[in-house]
């Protein structure tokens, strides 16, 4: 059956979300409308605030992060990775449904479809995708392994090395983004999906990580300010409890 889902699904010629093997087990109330299929951990919320700042109507399901969601027949036919998050747009590209997964190239999908948040001109652009990729490439990685070495099954391995790594690195890119926000509110320099990629790190690092001493994120005013003016946003405040169990959810 996975590789009957697999096979379907690269052959791109789906018309509706309801075509999509996913929609089996995941079934969408409304299909005219996007399909969020997500869990609210740091990246998962990155698509979640990006369709509440847009103001795009989606409808969100929720995904566990056990097997027997994320390695599901159905949920491996939208993305082979098995890991959220992941979009049907039933108004993709020559307004034929398409399926995406991983969170940047997501961000980066919905910000060129509304024309938002993905700066003004060429040059904006750029500097907002590199700061996206910073933390597609750096921060995510980098937090995540610390997560682990700290407060997950790592931090019973007695060798430190593979702590302090991380750690050191994860105090580095710190260090970056707070010398970056100096005289700026946003890391681009106006708010944008670089924004909505970075902060739920930062915002897990001190929270579900527990890192907030080891890493002396109380000494660094910049991304103290920053993580408060984010969490001020009332589509942060959304995105951060979709998706929720079952529940059909539009942006507002």
């Amino acid at each position: 059956m996975t590789h009957e889902y697999q096979t379907s699904a690269k052959s791109g010629k789906y018309t509706s979300v309801t075509d999509f093997p996913i929609n089996q087990r995941w079934p969408a109330q409304n299909p005219n409308i996007l399909q969020l299929y997500s869990f609210p951990t740091p990246n998962g919320v990155k698509v979640s605030i990006a369709l509440e700042e847009l103001g795009i109507e989606y409808e969100a399901h929720r995904v566990r992060l056990s097997d027997e969601d994320v390695k599901s027949a159905e949920f491996l036919s939208l993305n082979p990775n098995n890991k959220i998050p992941a979009i049907i747009d039933p108004k993709g590209p020559n307004n034929e449904p398409i399926g995406l997964f991983e969170s940047g190239a997501i961000l980066i999908y919905l910000a060129e479809k509304s024309g938002k948040l993905l700066g003004n001109n060429p040059v904006e652009k750029a500097k907002i995708l590199q700061w996206l990729m910073f933390q597609m490439g750096g921060v995510g990685p980098m937090f995540g392994q610390l997560g682990f070495f700290h407060v997950f099954a790592g931090k019973e391995i007695s060798d430190p090395r593979p702590k302090a790594r991380y750690l050191n690195e994860a105090k580095r890119l710190l260090n970056v983004i707070e010398n970056q926000l100096n005289g700026q509110n946003w890391i681009a320099g106006e708010f944008s999906i670089a924004d909505i990629a970075i902060v739920p790190w930062l915002q897990t690092l001190q929270t579900f990580y527990q890192a907030t001493e080891i890493t002396k994120l109380n000494d660094l005013t910049n991304v103290k300010a920053y993580i408060e003016r984010f969490n001020q946003r009332p589509a942060v405040q959304k995105g951060w409890k979709i998706p929720a169990e079952n529940k059909l959810k539009e942006a507002s």
